[in-house]
């Protein structure tokens, strides 16, 4: 695999950074899509959601699945070898690259101020296995449009924000999220198909199995 400009490749490093932070062992899919990009689409442990964005990249096969923290670093020492192909570890499909319908635009602001407080019932809440799954399936926001009416979970949130995708969304010395650093105007637009959900901040996007389908089964 290969970036094709100084950009690109820091833009891959801070992505597959976020990623293995979330999770050490996450793996990533790389793959050509018909307009010459490359979709880089990584698992989160826990919050059970895809993460991904478009690169403009080289890659051969044209698609793969590799590890994150082994990509990372090959890519900080300058290496074109991404690593030992993980293909067989993939489990599940992908999102479309194209086919998604315009649902609704949610202002970041809101977007970020419900992450934040599902953050603070996650910790009041919080076993020594994480925060329990009934809280992280709990339906945060519900958008219509374009004929789809639309449930997006906390865990997508919570994906969206610790992926750094929405730009300022992050917290202060005191835990809490700074609403003032996000940009007053910044959308996250929701689109669906009838089979997947797909937030999409300003740096990346989560995809998720809309509400009733087939769960996401990724690891």
């Amino acid at each position: 695999m290969r970036a094709v400009d100084e950009q690109t490749a820091t833009d891959l490093g801070v992505f597959l950074g976020r990623v293995v932070r979330i999770d050490d062992s996450a793996l990533v899919r790389l793959r050509r899509r018909e307009d010459g990009m490359v979709a880089a689409w990584a698992t989160t442990a826990g919050f059970d959601v895809l993460a991904g964005r478009a690169l403009r990249a080289e890659i051969s096969p044209s698609d793969l699945a590799v590890g994150a923290a082994g990509l990372r670093d090959a890519l900080a020492a300058g290496s074109d070898d991404p690593g030992f192909g993980m293909d067989a570890a993939w489990r599940g499909s992908l999102p479309p690259d194209t086919g998604f319908e315009h649902v609704d635009d949610v202002p970041a602001r809101a977007v970020v101020q419900l992450a934040a407080d599902g953050a603070e019932l996650a910790v009041e809440n919080s076993t020594s296995v994480g925060p329990p799954r009934s809280l992280l399936d709990q339906t945060v926001l519900e958008v219509s449009g374009g004929g789809h009416e639309v449930e997006v979970p906390l865990r997508a949130l919570f994906a969206l924000t610790a992926m750094g995708f929405v730009p300022g969304a992050v917290q202060g010395a005191d835990g809490k999220a700074d609403l003032s650093a996000v940009p007053a105007d910044e959308p996250v637009r929701v689109r669906a198909t009838k089979t997947w959900v797909r937030i999409d901040g300003r740096f990346g996007s989560v995809c998720l199995r809309a509400a009733g389908d087939i769960p996401l089964l990724i690891g």
